[in-house]
């Protein structure tokens, strides 16, 4: 069986042109064709910057996907019951069985970050997908990095496939204590870190977008998307990945 993935920070859907347009984000994810799809800075009713939208519900009716969200602000509205959040979001065209946020940080930090964990069933075998966006401070994100690290081992044996912006370089420490557990998909592929980068749009230098995935899977292309680099300040990661049978993973 073989997938299409895509990771992608959407910016709350203001490109690069500093226009807010959710419709090209849509567009340009529609063309992908893609079987799970994980989305960071993404609102829901979340402020003026986006309109107060949900943007979770648009993106999946656009593109008729199921969809799971994981806040990592929340913010209750005084006048009102809404909640105002943002964080990640996965979107998949396959049945979602199981989601989990994780808080990475205590209540009440600005800016705090989480782990949004689902399960989707894969043609009866069900497969964990975990979408975050780390800090950027160093010490924060190596303690996001080892609990993130722990909650995948919980899971045993399933396939793992694990995406999203993690503020980090290929090669750093940070991207070697997760490579000790899983791959990183442009690396499977011998590609360097220029074939990759995803950050900034419009003249990529850094890979900041990820996609780890468990020894289940072999990857079978990667690379950014740069169709549209206006509609955000990252471009899309996107990775072809061939499930592997499980005599083939016990030689791994």
């Amino acid at each position: 069986m073989q997938i299409r993935v895509v990771t992608y920070n959407i910016h709350h859907g203001k490109g690069t042109d500093r226009q807010l347009n959710l419709d090209r984000i849509a567009n340009l994810l529609g063309a992908l064709n893609a079987d799970i799809i994980g989305l960071n800075e993404i609102d829901r009713f979340f402020s003026r910057r986006s309109r107060y939208m949900d943007q979770v519900a648009f993106l999946a009716d656009k593109l008729k996907m199921n969809f799971a969200f994981g806040a990592a602000v929340t913010f209750r509205q005084k006048q009102a019951s809404m909640l105002r959040q943002y964080g990640s979001a996965v979107l998949t065209r396959h049945p979602i069985v199981f989601s989990k946020n994780h808080s990475y940080d205590r209540p009440g930090i600005w800016e705090s970050r989480a782990l949004l964990e689902t399960g989707i069933e894969l043609e009866g075998e069900q497969i964990r997908v975990f979408t975050t966006h780390l800090s950027l401070n160093p010490l924060s994100q190596k303690q996001q990095i080892y609990r993130m690290l722990e909650r995948i081992s919980d899971t045993g044996e399933k396939p793992v496939i694990a995406m999203g912006d993690w503020n980090m370089k290929p090669g750093s420490k940070s991207w070697r204590t997760i490579t000790g557990q899983l791959n990183d998909v442009c690396g499977l592929l011998g590609l360097n870190r220029k074939e990759c980068a995803t950050f900034p749009s419009f003249r990529p230098g850094f890979q900041l977008d990820y996609i780890f995935v468990s020894r289940h899977f072999q990857a079978v292309a990667a690379g950014p998307v740069r169709d549209i680099s206006l509609a955000s300040d990252h471009l899309p990661l996107s990775a072809e990945l061939k499930m592997l049978q499980p005599n083939l993973t016990e030689q791994i």
